[in-house]
């Protein structure tokens, strides 16, 4: 990728093609290490999110690294149990204390349900926790503002209850789930796709099919992958703590043709 190439928000506020995930990724020297080591390989983007427990260490490894903080865009999430104002509130505060940073770039409300009660419906209390994230944007402590692992439905809602539309929508997506009817309802409603676990964490790493692809362009598959997303307009959100990855993720200056897309979508 390139330093200049990006992608814009529906209020105009850009954002690098590409991020380094942190998920996984445990706090202290791990994350702090890994970090450094993708500000230097060229990403511009960082997500993190409290559930992860090393927005500290993300936030001082932006802060060591020299490169000004206008250059880096800095993401983060409520956790997905918070469904109150009052706690979406504590929660976004907390978030800034623990990353050390003026201000975020962007801030997600991280599932429309608990981890623990996937697909149960909390429509009302993702509503109410819409009216802080819209609260802390007017704040100035976050330039934007969206979501991650909502549905159609979970959209909607927020949607036809929301002064303020999401700007992002971070899902899972990657070569054999690639969720159209979601993309589809985002870029309709001018809501940016993130995908996260490009690489679908290391399971198609193995594909033959998409080793062969690979092979044609002299690319790794995890460069395929990670291309791949991009090429489907959402952007993609490859990690790794290992520097010769976290290099080669980002390292995707190639065009996949048609054809092999074509070949790519049909995979399952």
């Amino acid at each position: 990728m390139k330093p200049t190439d990006f992608f814009t928000l529906a209020n105009g506020v850009t954002i690098p093609a590409i991020g380094f995930g942190t998920w996984q990724i445990p706090p202290g020297n791990i994350a702090y290490n890994a970090v450094r080591e993708a500000l230097r390989a060229g990403y511009r983007h960082i997500d993190t999110a409290q559930a992860y427990g090393n927005e500290a260490s993300v936030g001082k490894a932006i802060l060591d690294s020299g490169i000004p903080r206008s250059e880096i865009f800095v993401t983060s999430k409520l956790p997905a149990e918070i469904k109150s104002y009052e706690k979406a509130v504590r929660h976004a505060e907390l978030t800034m204390k623990n990353i050390g940073l003026d201000y975020i770039d962007l801030y997600l409300i991280h599932a429309p349900w608990p981890w623990t009660e996937i697909g149960a419906d909390y429509t009302k209390e993702n509503i109410k926790v819409w009216k802080a994230m819209e609260e802390f944007y007017k704040s100035g402590k976050t330039r934007s503002i969206g979501i991650s692992n909502f549905s159609v439905k979970d959209i909607d809602a927020i949607l036809e209850n929301s002064r303020i539309k999401p700007m992002v929508n971070q899902i899972k997506l990657h070569i054999g789930h690639r969720q159209e009817e979601i993309t589809s309802h985002c870029t309709l409603n001018g809501i940016l796709v993130e995908g996260y676990s490009p690489l679908a964490t290391g399971k198609i790493l193995s594909n033959g099919e998409i080793a062969r692809i690979a092979g044609k362009y002299g690319k790794s598959v995890a460069q395929v992958s990670v291309r791949y997303v991009l090429q489907k307009g959402a952007l993609p959100l490859p990690k790794s703590v290992h520097p010769d990855y976290i290099r080669q993720n980002i390292d995707i200056n190639f065009e996949i043709t048609e054809d092999d897309i074509s070949r790519l979508d049909s995979l399952k």
